[in-house]
């Protein structure tokens, strides 16, 4: 790996199947050891429930959200929380503000769409 300052385009964000917008900042072929996304939720609306088959962690940004991980209670989040998920546990979040609720998902080792498992 060689150092650099990667610029995302936010041109380049997608919408997916789980309910949500994503950006991806960082998920090279040479680096296996870590991935970064970053997410947006829109106003009411909750991700697929789903699990992944690597460890996966939110850093929230934006916005308000309620989380549901495993069997923990469901719990509110906020800009500056962390929500730590390890692999195979289930997942979702639902935005519960009246703006875009934003976290980073870093996952590792790094994220592919083979690891994703939908749970619905």
């Amino acid at each position: 790996m060689e150092s650099q300052v990667v610029h995302p385009n936010p041109e380049d964000e997608f919408v997916t199947d789980e309910r949500c917008a994503i950006l991806e900042c960082w998920n090279a072929l040479g680096d296996s050891d870590v991935s970064i996304a970053r997410a947006r939720v829109a106003p009411g609306t909750t991700t697929q429930l789903h699990s992944l088959d690597v460890d996966e962690r939110y850093l929230v940004i934006e916005g308000k959200g309620i989380a549901r991980i495993g069997r923990l209670t469901a719990e509110g989040v906020g800009p500056g929380d962390v929500v730590v998920i390890p692999a195979g546990v289930p997942q979702q979040i639902t935005n519960a503000g009246d703006n875009d609720l934003v976290f980073y998902c870093v996952c590792s080792p790094r994220f592919s769409p083979d690891a994703y498992r939908s749970l619905e």
